[in-house]
């Protein structure tokens, strides 16, 4: 019973950060990536934000949207859609699929790469995927708002999310569907400066005290939402 209580408390300060518009870090499962990612609400995230991923996480900051969204905007996973050898047979060892669909800019950006430029992106990203699942926002808006290649990779989620995958994909969109802040997230991998692995699990737990971040592991959310 205390285990369920702490877990339940976990869950609602994530959720609660969620709605403030503040990270969570979420670690997936030790047998799958075994990474920990910064994860925020895409609605909220500012140029300071994508500043923190780049600095504290270092991995790759990416923009993921629901399957509905996804469907309605007509975004591919991109391995079907790139016509080379390379793309043939895309074998992972942690799953059975990439979530990788276009890397895009918004329209507005001026590279594409700055803090300010990302943030855009992935604010406009989070307008777009909530439109698109109203029924009000289709390929063509898509298109006349984002270009590709850009430097924010859309990444789509699974249809059932987590009964279908268990990524970093569907646990950030199954947290931001149960706080109500819309189908869209901002993924970013945690790495050790000192040897370019990802950060340790105690590491990133260490990180999520010192600045005040709720912390959730990937079969927490899955026992909590799936």
């Amino acid at each position: 019973m205390a285990g369920t209580q702490r877990t339940d408390e976990a869950l609602a300060r994530a959720l609660s950060a969620f709605r403030a518009g503040d990270p969570v870090l979420v670690h997936d499962f030790d047998d799958r990536e075994g990474e920990t990612d910064i994860v925020y609400p895409a609605r909220a995230v500012t140029a300071a934000d994508v500043a923190r991923l780049r600095n504290d996480a270092g991995g790759l900051v990416c923009a993921a949207v629901s399957d509905a969204a996804a469907e309605a905007m007509d975004l591919p996973f991109l391995e079907s859609e790139i016509d080379h050898p390379a793309a043939a047979d895309h074998e992972l060892a942690y799953d059975d699929r990439s979530s990788f669909s276009l890397p895009v800019n918004h329209r507005e950006t001026f590279t594409g790469i700055t803090d300010e430029d990302r943030a855009l992106t992935v604010t406009k990203l989070s307008e777009a995927a909530d439109a698109a699942v109203e029924g009000e926002y289709d390929a063509e808006d898509f298109a006349a708002d984002f270009r590709a290649p850009g430097h924010v990779n859309v990444l789509r989620g699974a249809p059932g999310l987590l009964d279908d995958r268990r990524g970093h994909t569907e646990l950030g969109l199954a947290l931001a569907a149960e706080a109500g802040v819309g189908p869209a997230v901002v993924v970013c991998e945690m790495l050790d400066d000192e040897s370019g692995a990802a950060l340790s699990t105690d590491a990133a737990r260490e990180y999520a005290e010192r600045h005040g971040f709720p912390f959730l592991d990937g079969d927490r959310i899955v026992d909590a939402l799936a």
